[in-house]
């Protein structure tokens, strides 16, 4: 960062969990530390409140929004889905949260980087739906991580995820036609949202990796977890710089408005 540049702030939207009675807005470290090293921003965490605020006065003063995984599923009703089965772990609080402002981000050119359950908030916000049980359909892997080991081993290489020629992710990437990614999922893409292009597909088939078409800004969406000790990691650490110069970029944009403004009014 140069002296008259400052740091972009990133929004992470976060789960709503329950705990002894009472209800905590969570967002796991590992999320808030790959916008620090990786992306170069000042994480902000935005609290699962639903229609409590105005998304566009949340966006005015976000750089950029981070997207992250989570234990829990969005609503089948979102997308007209069956029930979910049991389990079912859900967080309606965070679905009424992200849907809305995924679109408003989006309509405004805020910087996105959707991961995991945020790939699958990113395709189901724009009229996709979801796969509950990937793990059950004719021919598919076992997404699922194996919960009987430590989370290092789980975050470990999983599959290969095949790249779409020429897309942007493969641009990212330096022109690699097939990365190995972790796999920590049971749901995936099912019917692909309007506007969305594929960017990378499991062996099976399953989605790894999309990106809105028309999107006047930068919009990414991946199933795996880039965000996993993302220093070590070169495909992690270039996605991540694509997004942290992204929304430097808008941060950049936004500190020469309100300069001009300020000018402008005689300040």
């Amino acid at each position: 960062m140069t002296p008259n540049e400052r740091a972009p702030i990133v929004g992470i939207p976060a789960c709503m969990v329950a705990r002894d009675g009472f209800a905590f807005h969570r967002v796991g470290a590992k999320y808030v530390d790959s916008v620090i090293d990786g992306a170069g921003g000042l994480p902000l965490l935005i609290p699962a409140v639903g229609d409590r605020f105005d998304p566009d006065d949340l966006l005015d003063g976000l750089d950029g929004l981070l997207l992250s995984g989570s234990p829990s599923n969005v609503e089948p009703h979102h997308y007209g889905g069956p029930p979910a089965p049991p389990p079912g772990a859900k967080d309606p609080a965070r679905d009424a949260t992200t849907l809305p402002l995924i679109r408003r981000a989006i309509a405004r050119a805020v910087p996105l980087l959707a991961i995991c359950r945020g790939v699958q908030e990113l395709n189901v916000a724009l009229g996709g739906s979801l796969h509950q049980e990937v793990h059950e359909l004719p021919g598919r892997l076992d997404h699922r991580s194996d919960k009987t080991v430590m989370p290092p081993e789980r975050y470990q290489p999983a599959h290969e995820a095949i790249l779409a020629p020429g897309g942007m992710l493969q641009k990212l990437l330096g022109g690699a036609e097939r990365i190995a990614v972790n796999s920590l999922h049971g749901q995936a893409i099912d019917r692909l949202a309007p506007g969305l292009a594929v960017e990378a597909r499991a062996p099976d088939g399953t989605i790894e990796a999309v990106r809105v078409e028309s999107a006047p800004g930068f919009v990414l969406g991946v199933q795996w977890h880039p965000e996993w000790r993302v220093l070590e990691h070169p495909i992690s650490r270039r996605l991540f710089a694509a997004f942290g110069a992204a929304c430097q970029a808008r941060a950049d944009a936004r500190r020469h408005h309100e300069r001009d403004g300020a000018l402008a009014s005689g300040a």
